[in-house]
């Protein structure tokens, strides 16, 4: 363990009518503690989930890559600010780490190999190969491999939009590797129900009044898999 847990500050907040300190549930949760190698953040859309994991990542000084994006018709200048109002508590001093989000990866990926034209030796810490070529899935699964190794704070924001169920399994017994070793520490938001069910995860809901811990079969996302595999036709035209 390296991140024992974390502090919400609402009376410190700017303003309580915009996004996303209108979050209800960013009023009702003071604290977050951690106790297990792998966290996951569960819950619909707009929930908080992403907001809270890109805020700790900020505070815990966590680079994160940043894509290029598009403009939006309306700018919301508070809504990169979450992390100016959390605090966060080491088990043993700050570490270093990653912050994984399939909309960016490409954007590091890029990034990695105009580095490896002038130090071929900086994809030692990847497999020895370029991501760029290998297929989409490969070099997820190769950043994974390797990246995850190092001793450090890892964040990953719904990891499953690129990938399969297959490589869903593969990352899931990655991360109990490598906590099983104790020196890597996972907090993920996530919807699939394989990564969920990640054998000692701590679950943690976003759909009730506070953050709260949740069992596996009580998660919305657990139950609505199970019944549509039971009877699907109850859900489809």
């Amino acid at each position: 363990m390296h991140l024992k847990s974390i502090h919400i500050y609402k009376e410190r907040y700017p303003r309580p009518d915009v996004y996303p300190f209108n979050l209800s549930i960013f009023h009702k949760t003071r604290s977050l503690s951690f106790d297990k190698p792998v966290a996951i953040f569960v819950g619909e859309n707009g929930t908080g989930k992403s907001t809270l994991l890109k805020a700790i990542c900020r505070r815990c000084g966590i680079h994160m890559w940043e894509g290029e994006g598009g403009s939006r018709f309306e700018h919301n200048p508070y809504e990169d600010r979450f992390s100016d109002y959390i605090s966060v508590e080491w088990v043993d001093g700050k570490i270093q780490g990653s912050y994984f989000g399939s909309d960016i990866f490409q954007t590091f990926v890029k990034a990695l190999d105009e580095w490896a034209a002038t130090d071929a030796g900086q994809l030692d810490y990847f497999g020895g190969k370029s991501l760029m070529t290998q297929s989409h899935g490969q070099s997820l699964m190769s950043f994974f491999r390797n990246r995850y190794r190092v001793k450090g704070l890892y964040l990953l924001d719904e990891p499953e939009t690129a990938l399969s169920p297959r490589r869903q399994l593969e990352l899931v017994s990655i991360l109990v590797a490598m906590a099983a070793q104790g020196h890597a520490q996972f907090i993920m938001a996530s919807h699939s129900p394989i990564l969920l069910a990640c054998p000692g995860a701590a679950l943690y809901s976003f759909d009730r009044d506070a953050i709260s811990p949740i069992r596996y079969e009580d998660t919305d996302h657990f139950r609505l898999y199970r019944e549509f595999m039971a009877d699907r036709g109850r859900f489809l035209p």
